[in-house]
């Protein structure tokens, strides 16, 4: 676990263990419930960038590599590799005992149809496909990759472990149109889901695949064997705090994720009851702005947004305790190697006030997207609008659920039905360097997130990050592209923090990952 993650559980310690009189109601040993931060809208983790959709891909895939608990790539399907001496040819042999939930064969046409259907919106992905002259199967457990340049990144784009991580999916499957959402969940995973145990609004529920054969070696972060300990896991759509606060305290879910900071002690002070860190990377909050559209089309304004915003004064208003946020000024997550301050400004109230005068900026409103059933959203939402209100400028802050808001956001048209700025938490692994940082993408319409940051010189630099061949000169190219990231703004971050999950006492087996998943998970017998 890295500094930050060990800080957050020396504070959570700190709160106290005092224990609760009254034991809570035991749930089902066969069933682990989780409340998660949201519901599951979409099946296609390619298509959709909300991390729900992600979380899904981990239960019902499997992916040709992983991250182990030191952010290292390690085997996952795949049994062997090899690289010819000149780097431009990567040989892949899948592992046995691979098989899809239908029972068919996991085979080298299923792998290379997933990996160009992931690679039609992932970065790294769209790297390696400008890059090769040939993908293709060598038999039907084996492929290559054959490039036209070196690819430094090779494993590590196939380990991406967020965003949009290269899942494998049956080829009939990947066969979908990329701008068609999949629907049929048949993956190679630990779990299996039915289309009838996903019920939108209410609960997924995903059963053990009985047919998996884990790795051998033991559970490392997102790599080593995936053991379904428990017979099925349950997603439950709980969306009030204190609802879900009350199953967990009766029993009736076990897990309660990204837990508000408020809940902490009451959760501390149940000896049936243990709080923990969600993710051993973190997570930057950040505030997006609609580029497409008046008034933060104005690059002017978008650096004035610079001046103005201060982790400082922003974090308190979520984690009060400062041994769990971080004063993160950088646009990579300040657990990253690549994490500066290259460009940054200090912030300065009257300055920002002063800028945004001088940008001309004419009083258009502000739309600012209020997701209420995510804590997280909802503060932060509430702190930009304040900000920008004391800079000077017109706020329309309006509420609604967080599966409005991924739709809302999606939105090019200005006015009332569109937006201006919206909140959001990615983990840190999404913003670790320039390859894989999405919401750092200035490519336009085409790839960049909603907001639709749109600068050749970012996409310029972006590409020699990924092009280096050493590690000095992605050192100079991730701090060449966080210095025009301050000059164009594709976003600006509010600090960063670890979220943190409530459990039940009976759990064995949670991993310390990267991104919380929930196999080799299991419950105590009483």
């Amino acid at each position: 676990m890295n500094r930050f993650a060990t800080a957050l559980g020396a504070a959570l310690l700190s709160l106290g263990l005092a224990g609760s009189e009254a034991a809570a109601q035991r749930g089902d040993p066969q069933a682990l419930r989780i409340r998660l931060f949201g519901d599951l809208r979409s099946l296609d983790p390619f298509i959709s960038p909300e991390y729900m959709a992600r979380n899904h891909g981990y239960m019902v895939y499997d992916t040709l590599f992983a991250l182990d608990a030191r952010l290292q790539p390690r085997p996952q399907m795949v049994e062997r590799w090899s690289v010819s001496e000149d780097q431009l040819t990567w040989s892949f042999t899948l592992r046995d005992g691979l098989a899809f939930h239908d029972g068919q064969p996991v085979t080298s046409a299923d792998v290379i149809a997933s990996l160009r259907r992931w690679a039609v919106r992932d970065g790294l992905g769209q790297q390696i496909m400008a890059l090769a002259s040939a993908i293709e199967p060598i038999d039907a457990k084996s492929f290559r990759v054959v490039l036209r340049q070196p690819f430094g990144l090779m494993l590590q784009a196939l380990a991406k472990p967020s965003g949009q991580p290269p899942f494998i999916m049956p080829a009939r499957v990947a066969a979908t149109p990329p701008e068609t959402a999949v629907t049929d969940p048949t993956g190679s995973g630990p779990f299996t889901l039915r289309p009838a145990d996903w019920r939108v609004g209410d609960r997924v529920t995903y059963r053990r695949n009985p047919a998996y054969v884990p790795r051998a070696e033991p559970p490392d972060g997102l790599a080593g064997g995936r053991r379904a300990g428990i017979e099925r896991v349950e997603w439950v759509y709980l969306p009030d705090a204190q609802t879900a606060l009350n199953a967990l305290v009766a029993g009736e879910i076990d897990i309660f994720e990204e837990l508000p900071p408020d809940l902490f002690p009451i959760v501390q002070r149940n000896r049936n009851l243990r709080l923990g860190p969600q993710d051993s990377v973190g997570v930057q909050a950040i505030f997006r702005m609609n580029q497409a559209v008046p008034p933060f089309d104005n690059p002017r304004l978008r650096q004035a947004m610079r001046l103005l915003v201060d982790p400082a004064h922003a974090m308190p208003a979520y984690m009060t305790d400062p041994a769990l946020w971080r004063d993160c000024r950088s646009f990579y997550t300040c657990t990253s190697p690549y994490a500066t301050q290259a460009g940054w400004v200090a912030p300065n109230l009257e300055a920002a006030r002063r800028a945004v005068a001088e940008s001309g900026y004419d009083g258009t409103p502000v739309v600012v997207l209020d997701a209420q059933d995510s804590t997280i959203s909802h503060t932060f939402a509430l702190v930009a609008a304040d900000m920008l209100r004391r800079a000077g400028m017109t706020v329309d802050v309006q509420a609604m659920d967080w599966a409005t808001l991924i739709q809302r956001r999606l939105s090019r048209s200005p006015g009332p039905n569109g937006w201006g700025l919206f909140v959001s938490a990615p983990t840190g692994l999404d913003g670790m360097d320039p390859s894989g940082h999405n919401a750092m993408r200035s490519a336009c319409e085409r790839t960049a997130l909603p907001g639709w940051p749109c600068d050749a010189e970012m996409e310029r630099l972006r590409n020699a990050f990924v092009a280096a061949t050493n590690d000095a000169q992605r050192r100079e190219a991730a701090e060449a592209y966080h210095r025009r990231a301050t000059e164009t703004v594709p976003y600006m971050p509010l600090g960063q923090f670890s979220l943190v999950r409530g459990y039940s006492a009976r759990l064995r087996g949670i991993l310390d990952a990267p991104v919380p998943v929930y196999w080799n998970i299991s419950k105590a017998v009483e």
